[in-house]
């Protein structure tokens, strides 16, 4: 018999499957609704692995620390709704103190967390929840002290962006406000030794350009280059960088004041980099049915 966009509509909207996962067990049952349902939940993993295509860019970030380690974790879902749920924030919670003892997104995943495999809970909870979810990378880092910041909380530890950062000394309180000032300037890297070598010629070809089309002597247009090229490194290094505490400041000097030394941070957040599609059920019935 054939399926109407409206019965695959209504069933979605019963159990959350996906739609082509809604449309093939009307198809199997004969249009009969509460038979599809018994059949999407009796597939639960196979729902799960259906998920696997559509887009997770909501979630959590996650961070821990055990002494002078420390890693942040990010864990996406389909929906900020997701996100917001107590079990699944516990899960993360679970991920990210695994995290802690392995080297990878990989290893993660194979590892163990109450004798069963962190891919084999996450799956498990993809079929319960109905949406697409992924363990999207991990960082880690190490110093004599290590402090974390967490913006937009949603829970202890977790949300929507994750800070920390490495230090040589006693923290006195500057660590957390270091954390916070990544997560607002979100710098590009430590230092000027630090930064990716294929970003400063590239920028420092444009200033060249631009400073040529001035029309003024070479000996002028280095000099209007090398001012340009440092304004840039200040812009873009944690340690040049105008400290969002007090501008008056750089970081580094905000550090040597406090009688720290920063030796490295990392800041994950949620959905950074990913492209979010836009699908209204209009295109999805048309998807379906071409």
């Amino acid at each position: 018999m054939a399926i109407t966009a409206a019965q695959v509509k209504e069933l979605r909207d019963t159990t959350g499957a996906g739609m082509m996962d809604a449309k093939k067990a009307l198809t199997e049952n004969n249009g009969d609704m509460e038979a599809a349902v018994d059949w999407l939940r009796t597939k639960g993993l196979a729902k799960a692995a259906k998920k696997s295509g559509r887009t997770a860019a909501e979630g959590l970030v996650a961070v821990a620390i055990e002494g002078g380690e420390a890693v942040a974790l990010e864990v996406n879902a389909e929906t900020d709704f997701v996100a917001k749920n107590a079990d699944f924030q516990a899960m993360v919670a679970d991920f990210s103190k695994a995290a802690l003892k392995v080297g990878s997104v990989d290893e993660l995943k194979a590892s163990d967390i109450n004798g069963k495999k962190v891919e084999d809970i996450l799956t498990d909870k993809i079929a319960t929840v109905g949406e697409n979810m992924a363990i999207r990378r991990m960082a880690k880092i190490s110093g004599e002290t290590v402090t974390a910041y967490v913006h937009n909380q949603a829970a202890e530890n977790m949300g929507k962006i994750g800070v920390l950062i490495a230090m040589n000394g006693t923290d006195n309180g500057i660590g957390r406000q270091i954390a916070m000032h990544v997560a607002a300037a979100n710098p590009a890297s430590l230092g000027e030794a630090d930064l990716d070598q294929a970003l400063v010629e590239r920028e420092k070809s444009v200033l060249t350009e631009q400073a040529r089309e001035s029309g003024k002597p070479e000996q002028v247009i280095e000099k209007m280059i090398e001012g340009r090229m440092k304004k840039f490194l200040s812009e873009v290094t944690l340690l040049g960088q105008a400290f969002v505490i007090n501008p008056d400041q750089t970081v580094a000097e905000a550090a040597k004041e406090a009688g720290v030394e920063i030796t490295g941070f990392v800041r994950l957040e949620v959905g950074e980099g990913i492209e979010k599609e836009a699908e209204n059920f209009a295109e999805e019935v048309a998807k379906m049915n071409a």
